[in-house]
């Protein structure tokens, strides 16, 4: 959820928010936790998920990727959605789809159907989760909308790094023996306390825009340049890379070029074009999406290195990956709270910097101790890449939304969501595919080996993002003030 930045002018008096505006605030950030938990406590789960329905190694990969490039594709088009068909009714909507296809992840008797549950929870999540900031702002005056969401951002960055542990937890506990199902099925009651709860107390008004129209062209060229890229790079190894999966790929640019061109001369764009003229927008999704692949890849990596490769339990990998959780939620706290206003962009410089310090250890850990790490071992490592990944989030979503127009804000927020999304399950696909690739038959030894250069390569997207830093300006803007 992001804020916009102009509703932090107050006038001199105010009316203090009603009870029904925190009971819509609690809907909303219900939602984020759901999708959030849903978006990284798979990644625990996937080896479990392969030895209980099989499937090729490319499985685990497409549970993850289905979800997030489904609800990736799905944001870029939700928030026009809610301008046409109400934010209300699309965000019950979205909710009600959501806990229905977490019950059908959780039934799931194959690899195939577990596949397109996911593609289906992904979209029913894009639909919800844009329409929550919208409503929001309906229901809480001006001046207090900044100060009701200032505890939202860390609590979602909790969410994200908790995920994985909660997921060792109940894989461990294997509550009436659903093993795996349950990572799904818990969503099943929250969800539906919240969509009751969201009937009774969410506006009927949200921020529509009458006049908006949806781009069917630029949706279906962006839809379909996604999806010829996403496929190609999950599925190329297991089937030895055919020439179909170098035209797909091909095929994918080029219809993106289209999409482009498409903008430019559309009446109701996807994207606000006015927002590709500023230079903090642009380079700070192009540093998004390298953070997001690398930070997608180091999660589902070090699961699988320590699942498969070291046969390690989901709850001693959950247990082990508390240091990680631990810097994280530190750093998010300290940027939300100093780091990031008094810093500007060094803290990104900062953050990016120990990310890299991070993984680079975590590299020589594994080629120093190889088949004898231990959690004590990791967690000087873990904690370094938590810690610097922490500090990232907050302030590059200042820079990238920070100086956008109240026109222009709904599509960057959207915009940025999606980047983040769509560059994890490129990270998920290409790096997972790195590591499959590298580690043959799995082995302690050669998950080992895919592992550390997974998160060398790894390393190498944060530096690579550290270089972009350089191209924003000093200090993120803000409503009324310059950089």
């Amino acid at each position: 959820m992001s804020i916009d930045q102009r509703s932090s002018e107050a006038p001199p008096t105010s009316t203090p928010p009603s009870r029904t505006a925190w009971l819509v605030l609690t809907v909303v950030v219900m939602a984020d936790v759901m999708d959030l938990i849903d978006s990284s406590i798979a990644t625990l789960a996937g080896p479990s998920i392969h030895a209980d329905l099989g499937g090729g190694q490319s499985t685990v990969q497409w549970v993850l990727s289905a979800y997030t490039a489904a609800f990736a594709l799905g944001l870029v088009t939700s928030g026009r959605l809610g301008d046409l068909l109400g934010r209300r009714r699309l965000f019950l909507l979205g909710m009600a789809g959501f806990t229905l296809t977490s019950l059908a992840c959780g039934l799931a008797p194959d690899p195939v159907f577990l596949i397109v549950a996911r593609t289906l929870q992904g979209l029913c999540g894009s639909v919800m989760i844009p329409q929550g900031l919208a409503l929001v702002k309906v229901v809480f005056p001006p001046q207090h909308l900044r100060r009701a969401l200032t505890p939202v951002g860390p609590l979602m960055g909790l969410t994200m790094v908790g995920g994985p542990i909660l997921a060792g937890w109940l894989l461990h506990l294997n509550l009436f023996g659903s093993q795996w199902r349950s990572i799904f099925l818990v969503n099943v009651p929250l969800g539906v306390v919240a969509a009751v709860l969201a009937r009774r107390v969410l506006p009927h008004r949200g921020g529509e825009d009458p006049a908006a129209r949806l781009d069917l062209t630029g949706v279906g060229l962006l839809t379909a340049a996604s999806a010829l890229l996403i496929v190609p790079l999950i599925q190329g190894r297991d089937l030895g890379w055919p020439a179909w999966t170098y035209v797909m790929m091909g095929a994918s640019a080029v219809l993106l070029a289209l999409f482009v061109v498409s903008q430019r001369h559309s009446r109701h764009p996807v994207i606000t074009p006015s927002l590709f003229r500023k230079r903090s927008f642009v380079v700070g999704l192009v540093i998004v999406a390298g953070f997001y692949a690398s930070l997608s890849a180091f999660v589902l990596v070090i699961n699988l290195l320590l699942q498969q490769g070291m046969h390690w339990t989901p709850l001693h990998t959950g247990l082990t990956l508390i240091p990680w959780a631990l810097g994280t939620a530190v750093a998010v706290l300290l940027a939300g709270a100093v780091l990031a206003e008094k810093l500007g962009r060094a803290s990104l410089h900062l953050g990016l910097a120990i990310a890299v310090i991070g993984l680079l250890a975590l590299w020589w850990s594994l080629a120093h101790f190889g088949a004898g790490i231990t959690v004590w071992k990791l967690a000087p490592a873990l904690l370094l890449t938590g810690f610097g990944s922490g500090l990232v989030f907050v302030p590059l979503v200042d820079f990238i939304i920070g100086d956008a127009t109240a026109e222009e804000v709904g599509t960057g927020a959207g915009l940025l969501n999606a980047v983040q999304q769509f560059a994890g399950a490129i990270g998920v696909a290409a790096l997972g595919t790195v590591f499959f690739a590298r580690a043959g038959h799995p082995s302690p030894s050669s998950c080992l080996a895919a592992a550390e250069l997974v998160f060398a390569i790894a390393a190498g997207l944060n530096l690579l993002t550290l270089l972009l830093v350089g191209l924003l300006p000093q200090h993120a803007q803000r409503a009324h003030g310059q950089a």
